[in-house]
């Protein structure tokens, strides 16, 4: 089979001079050729197999991964059918992959690529997992987990033999007020039927009219487990104020964490251009409630320990017993697939209206932290744990107050906001600088930046320079230079604003030159050379000397040099004079 796009591209920025493992990521792996062929394919089929047990992925043999250009393409004399067959032999279960050779720079490479796999494999009897850039050992639980996952089992489904009477009632009632809120009429319905009919028409009922784990989970105390806790500490390193074990039904428990939450929470009165006058907290509470929820859907309940939310003045972290689920990476998490590890839990979540609808949480989180000026939340991941970060703070009021202004589709769409966060502090982006921290594929990011600079939402602009390309370069509109204010962290140069500057140095000095004008502007020759040509081109300057090229060439006023307006009231007074 072909080696794939996305591997030449790799390879070709290795024999540009980028450094190889910083290429590296939980799909792609460089290896080089040892001295002894048996442990080198043992060390594939090791690598391997750690890349099945995640993802899948490729391997990039016979690069060194800490040499940069033609110094790392040092090849490799395998012999591909004999790689492909040794680690065969070599994984258990087996593992069939495909591995095909590439030439570059007249080195031989050979890129191996791994499925997916439905199995756990281990080679030698030990099993590891990509983690980051890492094989790092799964112990029996995960692997347990893992291989739960891709058969498709959900724990929270699975019978609880827990009878219906032992639902809580404080936890029957904050269900029917949860449900009475929503616009849905077959979910406000709900919020009126009787407790035998409420606990089946949220799935949480076995034939046997037992309560499935999801819901002995949400309604019933278990007095041996705490599933949630919250500690709270006045500054990050700061002693414990509260240590609060939340051991009631998980539903009363989320409730009481949000509530702890917010009464702790610091908030700052923002005025909004129409006048309106809101109160924001320094964690936005859409993004807490997700960060939580979302711990508590996904994490691993075979584990014994809580979910564990830590809460300052200006920081929330959440942790959540087990890693990610198979395929989604702190790289992904904002744009893959929704999946879970508990279905049926996460289904009579979103139906209370605890959550976002599957897939847009995480999305929200991201787009409620940039709408006060705050960094994304940070997700950092290992074998036994998932830990989101929220750092927040006071808002801030300009970004805020012109986020207030967009289209509400425009305001909590993630892409849109952290494209205007990351504007902020960088004068352009393209699509390849923002297509990481959209996660998106690069040509999906150029539509994006595409629609952003449109006359419809009109919040981008293509440099002048780069107007033509295929892949432009993108700044911030004037308009929303000047209402974003001091959140712009750089001084905005416009061609309105060259025009002015070249203008009053011309009335001065009576002309300029391609190296004045760099020096005025803080540009580097060839956009100095471009706007002089513009400024020549619109008949305001005209060239006065007589050399035709280079930094010296003088020009003057043009025939639509702009008149100063000291010069026309002295037109005027002399016209009254006369008359």
């Amino acid at each position: 089979m072909p080696v794939a796009p996305e591997i030449l591209r790799v390879v070709e920025a290795v024999d540009a001079g980028a450094l190889p493992r910083d290429l590296e990521s939980e799909t792609l792996d460089f290896k080089t050729q040892g001295r002894s062929v048996p442990d080198t394919l043992r060390d594939l089929a090791e690598a391997t197999a750690c890349l099945a047990n995640s993802a899948g992925g490729s391997i990039v043999v016979g690069v060194a991964d800490r040499e940069r250009g033609a110094a790392a393409l040092v090849g490799t004399d395998l012999d591909s059918t004999k790689v492909k067959r040794r680690i065969f032999e070599l994984t258990d279960p087996r593992l069939t992959v495909s591995v095909d050779e590439l030439t570059r720079t007249g080195h031989r490479l050979l890129v191996i690529t791994v499925p997916a796999s439905p199995d756990v494999h281990a080679v030698g009897g030990r099993s590891t997992e990509r983690i980051g850039t890492s094989c790092e050992p799964m112990s029996s639980s995960r692997i347990a987990t893992v291989v739960t996952e891709r058969r498709g089992d959900d724990w929270s489904a699975d019978d609880s033999t827990v009878p219906i009477g032992a639902a809580d009632p404080l936890a029957l009632e904050l269900a029917r007020a949860m449900l009475e809120r929503s616009s849905d009429a077959r979910r406000s319905g709900l919020a009126r039927a009787s407790d035998a009919d409420l606990l089946p028409g949220l799935g949480l009922v076995t034939p046997r009219r037992t309560l499935v784990n999801a819901g002995a989970l949400l309604f019933c105390a278990d007095s041996g487990t705490t599933q949630l806790t919250y500690v709270h500490r006045r500054t990050p390193a700061g002693a414990l104020v509260v240590n609060e074990p939340l051991n009631t039904p998980l539903l009363r428990a989320l409730e009481r964490a949000f509530d702890l939450i917010d009464v702790r929470s610091d908030r700052t009165s923002v005025n909004l251009p129409g006048g309106q006058q809101i109160q924001l907290a320094d964690l936005p509470p859409v993004a807490v409630r997700e960060a939580v929820v979302n711990a508590v859907m996904h994490r691993d309940y075979r584990r014994p320990e809580a979910v564990h939310v830590e809460h300052t003045a200006t920081r929330l972290v959440v942790t959540s017993p087990g890693p990610f689920v198979t395929g989604v990476t702190v790289h992904n998490v904002l744009t893959t697939s929704p999946r879970s590890r508990n279905p049926l839990l996460a289904g009579a979540i979103r139906m209370l209206g605890l959550a976002e609808t599957a897939g847009a949480g995480v999305d929200r989180m991201y787009a409620e932290m940039a709408r006060l000026g705050h960094q994304p939340p940070a997700f950092t991941v290992d074998p036994d744990r998932v830990r989101v970060t929220l750092l927040g703070g006071a808002p801030n009021t300009f970004v805020a107050c012109f986020a207030a202004t967009l289209p509400v589709e425009e305001s909590e769409d993630a892409d849109t906001m952290l494209t205007l966060l990351t504007l902020l502090a960088r004068r352009t982006v393209t699509a390849a600088v923002m297509a990481p921290l959209l996660q998106k594929p690069e040509d999906e990011t150029q539509s994006i930046l595409d629609r952003l600079s449109s006359e419809t939402v009109r919040l981008l602009e293509r440099t002048r320079e780069s107007a033509q390309r295929r892949r432009p370069v993108y700044r911030l509109r004037e308009h929303a230079v000047a209402a974003l204010g001091p959140a712009v962290t750089y001084r905005r140069r416009t061609p309105d604003e060259y025009d002015r500057k070249i203008i009053a140095l011309v009335r001065e000095a009576g002309e300029v030159n391609a190296r004045m004008v760099r020096l005025l502007l803080d540009l580097d020759a060839a956009p100095a050379s471009r706007v002089l040509a513009d400024l020549v081109e619109r008949g305001i300057l005209v060239k006065t000397s007589q050399a035709q090229r280079g930094p010296t060439v003088a020009y003057g006023p043009g025939p639509a040099f702009p008149k100063s307006s000291r010069t026309r009231d002295k037109r005027v007074r002399t016209s009254e004079e006369i008359a």
